[in-house]
C-alpha cells in the first residue's frame, strides 16, 4: 500500500460496538460507522471517508467469538486483537471452576493469555482458597495460568496487573457480571471512565452495568477492552482449546482400548481406570465431557447453517444467470 492510500484510508481502531453502530478512532479520526457484522472491538480498519461503509477489515492477531446467547444459530464476536484477557471471578458465591475453565478455553483457541482475576479478596477470609480453586483450572496445561487475587477498588489492580499492562498492549476483562471488571478499568485508569454496581447479596450475582463493548487507551499507551457479563458462554470451534484445558483427559482417552470410548463404562477405559485410582477428579471428567458435547453441537449446526447459507446463495446466482435479459 502506497503513501497515497494511507493517506486517503488511514488506519483507525473500533473503541466501541453499539446497535446503532461502530466508533473508531485513530490519527486525527474520530467517528462513527454504520454497523457491520464482520467487524468487532479491537478491529483495525482502513478508514474510507468517501465510502464509510466500505472500510476495509484488516487482518487479526487473535479473535474472541462465541455462539450467540439464546436460540440462533449464528456467531457472535466479542473482541480482536487482544494480548492478555483477565478473566475475571469474585471470592464469593459466584466463583465457578466449570466458568473459569470456559473462558479459559476460549481465551487458548483464540491465541490469547489468559490470567485469572479474583476480585473482592477483602471480602473474605480464605482468599488463598479461592486462588488455589482458580489455579486447579490449568493443571493440567502445558502452561500454568497465572491467578491475581485482588481488591478491585485499592491500589493493587494498578500494581498487580502491571506486568500485563504495557504500552502498545491491549488487555481485555471477561467475566460475568458484578465481579467486577468495570471497577478494574476504572482503577487502571485512575478514573470513573465506566459506570458501576453492586450485586444481589441474596446470591453474590451481579446487574448488567456495563452495555456495550469499550476499548478505552489509557495514558500510559496501552489499551483496556471491558465487555457486558456474559451470562451465558457457548463454545463453538474451540475444540483445540478445550484439548488444553483438559490435556490430563485428552492424553488419557487416546489410551483407551476403543477410539470411541465414550469414558463410561466400556472396557479397557483409560480414563475410566484413572478416576478409580484416583488420579482424576469425575466432576473434572463430567465438565470436560459436557463441553464436548455443546462444541460438537455448535460447531456442527454452525457449519449447517453455514452450508445452507452457500446452498442458497449458488441457487441465486444459478436463477440469476439464467434470467433471460429484457431486450
Amino acid at each position: 500500500m502506497s503513501i497515497e492510500d494511507l493517506a486517503r484510508t488511514p488506519p483507525v481502531r473500533v473503541t466501541s460496538v453499539e446497535r446503532s453502530g461502530l466508533g473508531v478512532e485513530g490519527d486525527g479520526v474520530r467517528t462513527a460507522l454504520p454497523p457491520r457484522a464482520d467487524a468487532t472491538v479491537g478491529d483495525w480498519l482502513l478508514h474510507d471517508a468517501a465510502r464509510p461503509g466500505a472500510s476495509r477489515l484488516l487482518a487479526r492477531k487473535s479473535l474472541f467469538r462465541r455462539r450467540a446467547a439464546g436460540t440462533g444459530r449464528e456467531v457472535q464476536l466479542i473482541a480482536a486483537n487482544v494480548d492478555t484477557v483477565f478473566v475475571v471471578t469474585s471470592c464469593n458465591r459466584d466463583f465457578n471452576v466449570a466458568r473459569l475453565e470456559r473462558y479459559v478455553a476460549l481465551a487458548f483457541e483464540a491465541g490469547v493469555e489468559p490470567v485469572i482475576v479474583a476480585t473482592k479478596a477483602d471480602l473474605t477470609d480464605d482468599p488463598q482458597g479461592f486462588a488455589a480453586a482458580a489455579a486447579e483450572v490449568s493443571a493440567a496445561t502445558p502452561v500454568p495460568v497465572a491467578v491475581v487475587v485482588l481488591d478491585a477498588l485499592g491500589s493493587e489492580p494498578k500494581e498487580k496487573l502491571a506486568p500485563w499492562c504495557k504500552a502498545g498492549r491491549t488487555v481485555a476483562f471477561l467475566g460475568s457480571s458484578g465481579v467486577g471488571k468495570s471497577t478494574l478499568v476504572n482503577a487502571l485508569s485512575g478514573q470513573a471512565m465506566v459506570a458501576t454496581g453492586g450485586i444481589r447479596e441474596d446470591d453474590d450475582r451481579g446487574r448488567h452495568t456495563t452495555t456495550g463493548r469499550h476499548l478505552y487507551v489509557l495514558p500510559e499507551g496501552y489499551a483496556v477492552l471491558d465487555t457486558p457479563g456474559m451470562r451465558e458462554l457457548q463454545l463453538t470451534d474451540a475444540s483445540e482449546g478445550i484439548a488444553e484445558v483438559f490435556a490430563d483427559l485428552a492424553d488419557l482417552s487416546a489410551r483407551c482400548r476403543f477410539s470411541d470410548c465414550r469414558h463410561e463404562d466400556e472396557p479397557g477405559c483409560a480414563v475410566q481406570a484413572a478416576i478409580a485410582s484416583g488420579e482424576i477428579d469425575e466432576a473434572r471428567l463430567r465438565r470436560w465431557l459436557k463441553l464436548q458435547r455443546e462444541e460438537a453441537f455448535n460447531s456442527a449446526s454452525l457449519a449447517e447453517r453455514r452450508e445452507r447459507d452457500r446452498a442458497f446463495g449458488r441457487m441465486v446466482r444459478s436463477i440469476v444467470k439464467e434470467k433471460p435479459s429484457k431486450r
